[in-house]
């Protein structure tokens, strides 16, 4: 049985809300009558608050993480080890390493792994990106930091594979994560020893 509303903009805005990640139907209309007890201002601030996100939000020229800049705060901080890249899936991973405390060099974004399933290619990421920043001789290690899941490790391979032809040294974050596990999810204590204790990859699985 449909869903009954006094009010068709109420309806069209919780529909809105319903089309979010993890939230059902009955979550946005909680969500949704809450921004009606608030005060104008406070509404008006909220939404001004995602459309100025969404105009004026840019992505690092550099990392691809996301910025205010063309060039991201840990990228342009000098006190970071340039030497070094984490390669990460997402933004939200550099969130929950650099929580940690444990590592202090340079990131690469990759935007998602590569996952024929959902019809993601090597093309569809910035894994040329990445070779290109190799390709300048100034980076001696990348560590591979990507969820231990198969699409994970396809991904841990091909950029192996592409990175073979230059004199730098490829390492794989230890895996104190459970396997099938996302990055995001994982404690703090565990993502720091995992990075910190990190090894060489060979290009196989572990």
């Amino acid at each position: 049985m449909n869903q009954q509303y006094p009010s068709v903009l109420l309806e069209k805005a919780v529909d809105e809300f319903a089309k979010l990640p993890g939230i059902g139907r009955k979550t946005a209309m909680r969500l949704v009558l809450y921004l009606l007890r608030q005060d104008t201002q406070a509404v008006e601030s909220f939404g001004n608050a995602l459309i100025r996100l969404k105009r004026e939000v840019k992505y690092c020229k550099v990392c691809h993480n996301i910025s205010d800049t063309d060039v991201c705060q840990i990228c342009s901080n000098p006190s970071r080890d340039a030497s070094t890249i984490c390669v990460v899936e997402n933004i939200r991973d550099v969130m929950a390493i650099e929580n940690t405390q444990q590592y202090r060099g340079l990131y690469h974004v990759l935007g998602g792994v590569i996952s024929p399933m959902d019809g993601i290619g090597p093309s569809d990421l910035q894994i040329e990106s990445l070779v290109e920043r190799v390709k300048t001789g100034t980076v001696s290690e990348v560590i591979l930091a990507l969820s231990s899941t198969m699409e994970g490790d396809t991904t841990n391979f091909y950029i192996f594979r592409k990175l073979a032809p230059y004199d730098v040294k490829l390492t794989i974050i230890a895996r104190g994560i459970s396997i099938g596990d996302e990055l995001e999810y994982t404690d703090e204590i565990t993502l720091g020893r995992s990075i910190a204790n990190r090894i060489v990859f060979t290009g196989t699985t572990i």
